[in-house]
C-alpha cells in the first residue's frame, strides 16, 4: 500500500503536522503502535507555552479546544524546603502564559480533529528502509508495509526512523524521575495535598529533588528525582513496589513527612522515567523523502519544553509542506533550516536547568532562578 505522507507515531507532535496538513487538504496517514487511543495511560499535566505550543495549537485551529481543557489554578507554584517550609509561592493569577492543561485531554483534541482512518492503530513498526528517489519503505511487526513519498518519524526517543538520517543515540543523563500517584488527596493525603497546592510543587536538594502537580479530580502527581546511576535504578525491582518505594524514600530521609508520603504513600507502581538525551546540536544532512519532529529530533532533558517544541514542529513542518506544493524537498529543506537553531537553543536552556534543579546550591539556586525570571518562564 502507498500513503503519499507517512507520520510514525500519534504523539502530540505526530497529531499536530497530521491537523495542519488536514486544514490544508493535504491527506497524511499516521501509524501508532498502541492498539487504540485508550489503551494506555498517557501521563499527566503539560504546561502549553505562548511562543510555541499555542502558537501550534493557533496554526492548528484548536485554540479554542484548548481554552476548553485548562485546569484551574494550574500555574501556581511553590518552592518547599526539605523542612516543609515554604520558600516561594506564586499564585495563579491567570497572566502566567503557560496554563496546565492534562496531556491525555489535549491528545483526545488533536485525534478527533482528524478526520476517520487518518490514524492506523496497532501498527508497531519493525524496520524502515530506502527504496530510492526519496521514497521509503516501512515494515510493520504484524508482516504488513507501506511506501511512501514522505516518511516523517515522529515516533520519539527511540526513533525506528532517526538511523535513517542520523548515528546518534540516546545517551543516559545520569537523573531518573520516579512517578507516583496518590488519589482522592484532599481526604486521604491531606497535608500532601496542603503541601501541594493548586498547582505544582519543587523541594530540591543536590542530586535530588521532589516534584509534584495537582490535577484534576483529586490526584496529586509525582516525580521523584534522584542523580544515580544506571545500575542504582536497575536495582529497583518492579515487581515489588514497597521495597522499592522504601529504598527511594531513604534517600529523603529527614525530609518533612508531607514530602516523602508522596513516595511512601504512593498507591500505583513507581514508574521509572531514566532521562535519555540526544547532542543538544543534533542535526543531520538532508536526505530526500524523510525527516524528524519531536523527541526524535531533539530528546532532552525534561524542561517543560518537549510537548510544545514536539507540537510547534508538527505545525511548521505541515505549514511548510503546503507553502511548497509539489516540491517536498523544499518544504523539508526549509523546516529543517528553522528546526535545528530552535532545537538547540531550547536544549541549551534545559541542560541549564537542570544545574539549577540539581546543582550544589539547591534550592537557593532555584530561588535565583526565580528573582530574575517569572515562575514557569
Amino acid at each position: 500500500m502507498d500513503t503519499p505522507i507517512t507520520i510514525i507515531g500519534a504523539g502530540l507532535g505526530g497529531l499536530t503536522l497530521a491537523r495542519v496538513l488536514h486544514l490544508h487538504g493535504i491527506a497524511a496517514t499516521v501509524y501508532e503502535a498502541e492498539a487504540s487511543a485508550g489503551s494506555r495511560g498517557q501521563g499527566g499535566m503539560l504546561d502549553i507555552h505562548e511562543p510555541d505550543g499555542q502558537l501550534a495549537l493557533r496554526m492548528a485551529g484548536l485554540f479554542e479546544e484548548f481554552l476548553g481543557i485548562i485546569h484551574p489554578g494550574g500555574q501556581a507554584l511553590r518552592v518547599i524546603g526539605q523542612d516543609g517550609r515554604v520558600l516561594l509561592e506564586q499564585p495563579d493569577d491567570g497572566t502566567g502564559g503557560r496554563p496546565e492543561v492534562p496531556r491525555g485531554e489535549l491528545r483526545r483534541v488533536l485525534i478527533e480533529s482528524l478526520p476517520d482512518g487518518a490514524i492506523r492503530w496497532g501498527h508497531k513498526v519493525a524496520s524502515v528502509g530506502p527504496l530510492g528517489g526519496g521514497r521509503h519503505q516501512v515494515t510493520f511487526t504484524d508482516g504488513t508495509f507501506v511506501t511512501t513519498g514522505l516518511l516523517v518519524g515522529a515516533d520519539g526517543a527511540w526513533s525506528r526512523v532517526r538511523p535513517l538520517l542520523s548515528v546518534a543515540e540516546p545517551m543516559y543523563v545520569g537523573t531518573t524521575f520516579i512517578e507516583t500517584y496518590l488519589s482522592d488527596c484532599d481526604t486521604r493525603h491531606m497535608a500532601s495535598a496542603e503541601a501541594v497546592g493548586g498547582g505544582s510543587l519543587f523541594a530540591l536538594a543536590p542530586g535530588k529533588g521532589i516534584f509534584a502537580h495537582r490535577e484534576p479530580k483529586g490526584v496529586l502527581h509525582a516525580y521523584v528525582a534522584l542523580n544515580k546511576p544506571k545500575a542504582w535504578i536497575d536495582g529497583l525491582d518492579p515487581s515489588d513496589p514497597v521495597t522499592a518505594l522504601a529504598r527511594i524514600a531513604e534517600e529523603f530521609d529527614g525530609w518533612a513527612p508531607e514530602l516523602t508520603a508522596l513516595i511512601t504513600d504512593a498507591e500505583t507502581k513507581p514508574v521509572h522515567r531514566v532521562l535519555h538525551t540526544l547532542p543538544a546540536d543534533h542535526r543531520w544532512e538532508r536526505i530526500p523523502g524523510v525527516t524528524l519532529l519531536g523527541d526524535a529530533a531533539h530528546l532532552m532533558i525534561p524542561s517543560g519544553e518537549g510537548a510544545n517544541l514536539a507540537m510547534l514542529d508538527g505545525a511548521e513542518l505541515g505549514r511548510a509542506i503546503a507553502a511548497h506544493p509539489g516540491d517536498v524537498e523544499a518544504a523539508l529543506a526549509k523546516y529543517e533550516e528553522d528546526l535545528f537553531p530552535r532545537s538547540a537553543a531550547a536544549a541549551k536552556q534545559a541542560e541549564e536547568m537542570q544545574k539549577v534543579l540539581f546543582g550544589d546550591s539547591a534550592p537557593q539556586s532555584l530561588l535565583d532562578f526565580f528573582a530574575t525570571h517569572r515562575p514557569g518562564t
